[in-house]
């Protein structure tokens, strides 16, 4: 009997504490901060078969509607003269949506650090991340997305070759819920060196055939995520990170926006045509295997060769008794033979170099200070 009443007593209590929120919203006529639904169950456990609970649902408010909160992350490696006019770039955009600006540092060597405090000083819709030394681009994006908590994420440089007056068209798609991301690509490459574009066209052309991976030529990191993509890349947390790869991997419905190449605002591109080189092949090594395939083929190749050219000798010495001449020939296969032995022990290595960087499980990136609240340090 008292632990009936004790239960009694309990639920009651309980549907009182639900309950007063919904009455002072009454009695205010101030909008509601849960669910109407969820306030309708409350409040036919209060008064069950009374009849009072349609009475006070006819008088309650609309819940009351927040602003879509918007994470804009932009890496920055020695970016200080662009940093500020990207930034203001971005906050000129600020209308429907509740912006925060996240700037990570990727351990420049510049005075960006110092540009990214005073404009944090400034504006409170300012967050900065600074690592401890340089990690990468790639461990700057995975570091910004990580410490982002809006509805919606998006990705740009801060040399404003990503125009921040797309946001608002961007945002049109993924409101709705009819696109996941909306992706950006570069139909000209105004600007940029010949021999520099040919590569990457190829690069791409390369990856469509070796990998299952959607990969568009052109395509920039400019890109603006709902949160379930954003969880889906961060959900993969592999070291050797290569995220336009990450993007098409995880799937998810994307909008590909089109524009022409804008030229940077001020300094010079920090990717050299040996960085892309070594970038390209990270993206194969991540995303393929088809080199490990190409070298298991020759070698099956070079086999069968070499047993038919063998019993093509051992057949003409024993029936006709010539010598086997061509000393220089057998030393030139011999050499060839060799090389490509070498250059599949190196792919093979490029491959294995990978497992073992994956299996140390060292951080992608170290924080050395930030502004931001309750933020992720390290992984």
């Amino acid at each position: 009997m008292k632990m009936h009443l004790m239960k009694k007593c309990l639920r009651a209590a309980r549907i009182n504490r639900l309950i007063q929120p919904i009455a002072c919203a009454l009695a205010d006529d101030k909008p509601l901060e849960m669910d109407r639904d969820a306030c309708m169950r409350v409040l036919e456990a209060a008064h069950p078969d009374t009849g009072r609970s349609a009475i006070w649902a006819e008088r309650l408010p609309e819940r009351k509607k927040s602003k879509i909160r918007l994470d804009v992350i932009v890496p920055a490696y020695n970016a200080e003269a662009t940093l500020t006019e990207c930034i203001n770039s971005v906050l000129e955009q600020q209308t429907q949506y509740e912006f925060r600006l996240i700037v990570v540092d990727d351990g420049s060597t510049d005075g960006t650090l110092r540009e990214m405090k005073e404009l944090a000083a400034k504006d409170s819709h300012v967050r900065y991340l600074s690592f401890s030394r340089n990690f990468g681009k790639e461990s700057a994006i995975y570091a910004g997305l990580e410490n982002a908590r809006g509805d919606f994420c998006v990705l740009m440089d801060a040399d404003l070759q990503d125009p921040p007056s797309l946001l608002p068209e961007m945002y049109g798609y993924v409101k709705d819920g009819e696109y996941d991301s909306v992706a950006t690509r570069r139909v000209t490459r105004k600007g940029e060196p010949k021999i520099r574009s040919f590569f990457a066209r190829q690069f791409y052309k390369l990856m469509s055939r070796i990998s299952k991976v959607d990969l568009v030529d052109g395509a920039r990191d400019y890109r603006l995520m709902n949160r379930k993509f954003v969880n889906a890349i961060l959900s993969m947390q592999e070291y050797n990170r290569f995220s336009k790869g990450l993007f098409g991997w995880v799937g998810f419905r994307t909008k590909w926006l089109e524009y022409e190449n804008v030229e940077r605002v001020a300094g010079e591109t920090k990717w050299s045509f040996f960085k892309l080189f070594l970038y390209a092949i990270d993206g194969i090594v991540a995303f393929s295997t088809f080199p490990l395939i190409i070298s298991a083929v020759i070698g099956v190749l070079a086999s069968t060769l070499s047993l038919g050219y063998l019993s093509y000798v051992l057949v003409k010495k024993i029936l006709f008794g010539d010598p086997v001449a061509g000393w220089a020939s057998s030393v030139s296969v011999d050499l060839f033979i060799g090389g490509v032995l070498l250059f599949f022990l190196g792919v093979i290595g490029e491959y294995m170099s990978k497992i073992y960087l994956e299996i140390k499980r060292r951080p992608i990136y170290i924080t050395r200070e930030t502004n931001i609240d309750h933020p992720v340090l390290s992984k």
